[in-house]
């Protein structure tokens, strides 16, 4: 039994209660803007009493005690749009849309991180099966795993929780403060800058 069908199984186990919360939990309001608009080097995680009350439960179980979604009824598993996912906690840019793809697993998984230094990665036992957790540098969030079985060229398939990440449209991340990762969406073509006013 591969990773995918292994962890489908065992999610649907072991979260099965908390389904119906996890298909209407929205994303924290404010965990990610409010970061992006001050410099991101003053981020300073909050206490968990704080983020108990700025997170949903899901998000909380996810982040803060290491807890798994259901696969396929989570917020991102399918979203196609151009744009970046932040940590939920940090504001922290983590994944781009650039770097998606489906994995067939029912959560959401890219090929790659957008910056390495932001992903910290632990190894992991539990359940009796060996994997790489991934956290998220800065504010130490369970974010998910990492496989080696994605696509070329990194051969690798980070696969992530729903819970642990905000979604920035495209059109939305200069106004929300990640104008430093439009450059590779200008390359792919996706997005046009917008000209400076001629004096």
């Amino acid at each position: 039994m591969g990773p995918c069908a292994f962890w489908s199984i065992s999610a649907a186990l072991v979260f099965a209660a908390s389904i119906a919360d996890a298909q209407v939990a929205p994303v924290a309001s404010g965990a990610g803007t409010n970061a992006a608009t001050k410099p991101m080097n003053d981020f300073k995680k909050p206490s968990a009493a704080e983020l108990k009350q700025k997170l949903t439960p899901t998000q909380f179980q996810v982040t803060q005690q290491s807890g798994t979604e259901p696969p396929f009824r989570n917020e991102f598993w399918d979203n196609k749009k151009p744009g970046i996912y932040v940590d939920i906690v940090s504001g922290k840019p983590l994944f781009s849309s650039l770097d998606k793809f489906d994995s067939g697993c029912g959560w959401p998984s890219f090929s790659k991180p957008i910056e390495k230094s932001e992903i910290q990665e632990k190894r992991d036992t539990s359940y009796g099966m060996p994997r790489t957790e991934v956290r998220s540098a800065s504010a130490d969030s369970h974010l998910g795993h990492v496989f080696d079985d994605g696509p070329q060229p990194t051969g690798l398939r980070y696969c992530i929780n729903s819970a642990s990440l905000k979604f920035i449209p495209l059109e939305e991340m200069e106004k929300a403060g990640y104008v430093d990762q439009l450059q590779p969406f200008i390359k792919a073509g996706l997005y046009k800058p917008k000209e400076t006013p001629k004096k």
